[in-house]
């Protein structure tokens, strides 16, 4: 029987953040292309390009998202946040000819997850980011991550492709999202006691937990299909108690 050192946290859903959860804490030293919208006096030493005493406005570096989020005010400019070049049009293009070619992990192991926090941020192309890519995941993940014990046909399921436009955004990124999810989890149901390492490499985490949910599913098949499924036995209190009453009967 596998055992873990610890009971693994889930991560935060959308812009929410669980720092309970490793791959949150993770995920919150990601790092940022930003830019000071002021001075920072005495702070040059943490810039190493410059010999400046001053971190001088119009500085560009790269910030820890952690940082960025405790610096960023909307009211008063302290520093901007640039959007990375994987969540850009031309790579959104990418994404809407073929998702499922895109070394996801490389471009980021927790795209999805940086993808939702980059929203706290004021960008353009927020909303593209919102709807293109970030918006509907959580309507297809949750569902496939949770049992389904009853059938509720009143219940309204995520949304079909075919409801968006298929020139808009929203409409690029529902199949986006589904295009790596489908692959995912028929390559998670497909895939019994073989290697999947080449393909588990290319995921994010978001996908690699889909995979990981699929692969335990078909175990636990296989071996419900072979008879191997755990069986009901008694508590161990009720077999203690069972051992008293018969030793208070014995004479």
């Amino acid at each position: 029987m596998e055992t873990q050192s610890y009971l693994p946290v889930p991560p935060g859903v959308g812009m929410e953040e669980n720092f309970l959860s490793l791959d949150d804490i993770l995920l919150s030293h990601e790092r940022l292309p930003s830019r000071t919208e002021c001075t920072f006096p005495r702070l040059g030493f943490l810039e190493k390009s410059s010999d400046s005493r001053d971190i001088q406005e119009g500085t560009k570096m790269e910030m820890p998202l952690f940082l960025a989020k405790g610096l960023y005010e909307r009211k008063r400019r302290v520093v901007s946040v640039e959007l990375p070049k994987v969540y850009k049009e031309g790579w959104r293009t990418v994404f809407n000819a073929d998702p499922t070619v895109v070394d996801l992990h490389k471009m980021g192991p927790y795209y999805y997850g940086l993808g939702s926090q980059l929203l706290h941020f004021d960008s353009p192309e927020n909303p593209e980011i919102a709807q293109a890519v970030l918006q509907r995941i959580w309507q297809y993940v949750q569902p496939a991550l949770q049992p389904q014990t009853t059938c509720n046909h009143s219940s309204p399921g995520p949304p079909h492709p075919a409801s968006s436009p298929a020139g808009s955004s929203e409409g690029r990124g529902v199949r986006t999202f589904i295009g790596r999810f489908r692959r995912t989890m028929d390559s998670s149901q497909n895939a019994y006691n073989e290697d999947t390492s080449a393909l588990v490499e290319r995921l994010d985490y978001l996908e690699r937990a889909l995979f990981k949910a699929g692969q335990s599913g078909l175990n636990s098949f296989q071996n419900w299909e072979r008879g191997r499924a755990s069986t009901i036995t008694a508590s161990s209190l009720v077999l203690n108690y069972r051992k008293r009453k018969i030793t208070d009967l014995q004479p």
